[in-house]
């Protein structure tokens, strides 16, 4: 278990106040997934559990443990933390071989020789990197130099493991592979575990629980599903994945419990809500690409069905790639790769209302999780505005 309560790391004396009052929890056995772009804090909070860094207020345990606390001045050194970490440039030894690397951590412990080998072994077992004891760190590729790195975190029997970034020096494909390789190694130790990246796409594919971090604070946590499908602000609506946001207006409740309804420049929509709609006055709708359904003819079901024309179609092999333009607003969609849509096709385009969430008010005006586009005054019902694309 990792426990962070209020968490403040300033930097310049005060300056910059890189995380600001953090709180967050990793349950036992769990992976957690700090997210963020470039500079939002998920890092320096990684350091600070680690022991790298010193925080400048706030508390942090780790297991059943204290190991940082401003007020009670306890400040635990980070080689008794007991605490792996795998850093984003691996930290390989060029000069040791792949078993020194690994063995390194166990120096102090003042183990004998055989537990020490039978260790290592093990650790190397576990990323199957056993056969490559002997060789030397520089004749490893990429993938191999991450495993190193994995099992010099785990040889020493830590409670918790942290990872910072370890993926990002590898090519894509070989990040997916990685990616699902640690993820069963860690639900097969069943080691609690805080992953920090900037990759959407691996935070959704790895963890249990997703926090968004954005200005040094956490703006969002959940199931990857519910972090994606319904988030509860626009900065991550915009940073997890791509989608449609569409301007609704006259927003009126409907029959059904949690529906609402409202005028678009495609014409009347009812969406879901994640939080308290504002009736009578204006949202933000997300849909993602995948939930636009692109038809050949008008649907039986009408509700949220519109005719539309394809703008532009790009086959990207798995699916197209589709822009249609619907009255005055133009979507974006995947279709899949048996549609062969053309440029200027006359197609129907349906959203399921349960696939349209509405966006909370306050992150729609702009507030101060994250920086926000302008938005332009409400229009009037004859000249509804574009919608815009996220991406």
């Amino acid at each position: 278990m990792i426990r962070v309560t209020g968490l403040v790391k300033e930097f310049d004396r005060g300056a910059v106040r890189a995380v600001d009052s953090v709180d967050f929890e990793v349950p036992p056995g769990a992976l957690v997934t700090l997210l963020g772009p470039s500079g939002c804090g998920k890092t320096t909070s990684l350091r600070c559990i680690a022991g790298l860094e010193q925080p400048t207020s706030g508390t942090i345990e780790v297991g059943e443990r204290v190991v940082f606390d401003a007020d009670r001045k306890v400040r635990v050194p980070a080689n008794k933390r007991r605490i792996g970490m795998v850093f984003q440039s691996y930290a390989i030894w060029p000069h040791m071989t792949v078993f020194n690397n690994v063995a390194y951590p166990l120096q102090s412990m003042k183990l004998k020789k055989g537990e020490i080998r039978e260790r290592v072994m093990t650790s190397l077992r576990l990323v199957g990197l056993e056969h490559l004891a002997p060789r030397r760190a520089p004749n490893l590729s990429g993938g191999q130099q991450q495993r190193v790195a994995l099992a010099r975190a785990l040889v020493a029997e830590p409670e918790v493991l942290l990872l910072d970034e370890p993926l990002s020096n590898l090519d894509a494909k070989l990040r997916e592979t990685m990616r699902q390789e640690i993820r069963e190694l860690q639900q097969r130790l069943g080691i609690t575990t805080l992953y920090v990246t900037h990759d959407q796409v691996e935070a959704l594919a790895i963890s249990d629980i997703v926090a968004v971090m954005s200005n040094g604070r956490i703006v969002d946590s959940g199931s990857p599903k519910r972090i994606y499908t319904a988030p509860r602000s626009r900065f991550v609506a915009e940073f997890i994945g791509l989608a449609n946001v569409i301007r609704t207006w006259q927003v009126t409740t409907s029959p059904e419990e949690g529906s609402f309804s409202g005028a678009t420049a495609m014409g009347p929509m009812t969406f879901t809500h994640a939080a308290a709609a504002a009736v009578g006055d204006e949202t933000s709708v997300l849909v993602r690409l995948e939930d636009v359904e692109i038809l050949d003819e008008r649907p039986a079901e009408a509700e949220n069905a519109w005719e539309g024309k394809v703008v532009s179609a790009l086959f990207l092999g798995t699916h197209f790639d589709c822009v249609i333009e619907v009255g005055q607003e133009r979507l974006r969609a995947q279709a899949v790769r048996s549609a062969n849509l053309e440029t200027g096709d006359v197609v129907w385009v349906r959203i399921l209302p349960r696939c349209a969430v509405g966006l909370p008010e306050d992150d729609v005006q702009g507030n101060d999780v994250a920086e926000q586009d302008e938005v332009d005054e409400k229009p009037a019902a004859a000249a509804p505005a574009v919608g815009r694309f996220l991406s």
